[in-house]
């Protein structure tokens, strides 16, 4: 039981290392909530996610009920990553955009704070994190750690 709980989370938090690296390049500072931020490269929920199907179909086997159930579970988080968070990141954006719009006062400051714009991710960050998810569990698998 331990690799199929480990693996995910190591490769999670590889996944979220890199991101905070890289936006502390970026941005010329370190900030703490950028560990859990949603979006920007790599996506550490599809590195958690390909991490898991990746260590069920090499323990279990691609046959088995179990890699089935990763799998499927794997596809809804991606597709959600790439498509629903996107798309609700556009909603915020013109929420954002009419909000702005309305005359400004400190009621419609408290009543609508703003959105995020950017919670999806590209399918090169998907990519990346998913090449992070595959080799986190194969070199587990590998080596037995």
């Amino acid at each position: 039981m331990v690799p199929y709980l480990i693996y995910p989370i190591i490769a999670f938090a590889l996944a979220q290392g890199t991101k905070v690296v890289l936006k502390s390049f970026r941005k010329k500072s370190f900030h703490w909530h950028d560990l859990f931020a949603y979006s920007d490269m790599p996506s550490g929920h599809t590195a958690t996610v390909t991490s898991l199907m990746m260590i069920v179909g090499l323990r279990d086997g691609i046959f088995s009920s179990s890699f089935a159930v990763a799998f499927v579970f794997m596809m809804i988080v991606i597709t959600d990553a790439i498509g629903l968070r996107n798309y609700l990141g556009q909603h915020g954006k013109t929420l954002n955009v009419l909000v702005k719009d309305l005359k400004e006062d400190d009621f419609l400051d408290r009543m609508y704070p703003k959105q995020l714009e950017h919670i999806g991710h590209t399918p090169m960050q998907v990519i990346i994190g998913a090449i992070i998810g595959i080799t986190v569990s194969l070199i587990g698998f590998c080596f037995g750690l």
